[in-house]
């Protein structure tokens, strides 16, 4: 049984430089884990072998975290998701809906 695993673009050095890994016989999330090679599994799961907490694994569509995590099975052709979370930026900048704009360069009027 196949399993494709999709990583993002910042583990890809960890893999060999590809950003999608095709796993023979995994059964769950978690033995499709373990399988990756160890530089981009060691960013993925912490040394209890758990999912970081800032990275998400979705089956197609369903986040593990909704479907068994680990446990969750997974049958042929299944293509696994792991995604890093993107967080910051300005609060104020999302409110605002000048933000939008480009900004002008400094000495232009607005017209």
């Amino acid at each position: 049984m196949s399993v494709t695993v999709h990583l993002p673009s910042p583990l890809a050095p960890f893999a060999g430089g590809r950003r999608r890994v095709v796993l023979e016989g995994p059964r769950d999330v978690g033995e499709a884990l373990l399988a990756l090679p160890t530089g981009a599994r060691d960013r993925v799961l912490d040394e209890r072998g758990l999912v970081r907490p800032h990275v998400n694994v979705f089956v197609g569509e369903a986040n593990v975290k909704d479907t068994g995590g680990l446990a969750t099975r997974l049958s042929e052709g299944a293509e696994l998701f792991v995604i890093a979370a993107v967080s910051g930026g300005a609060p104020s900048l999302l409110l605002d809906d000048r933000s939008a704009r480009s900004p002008r360069p400094s000495g232009m009027l607005e017209g």
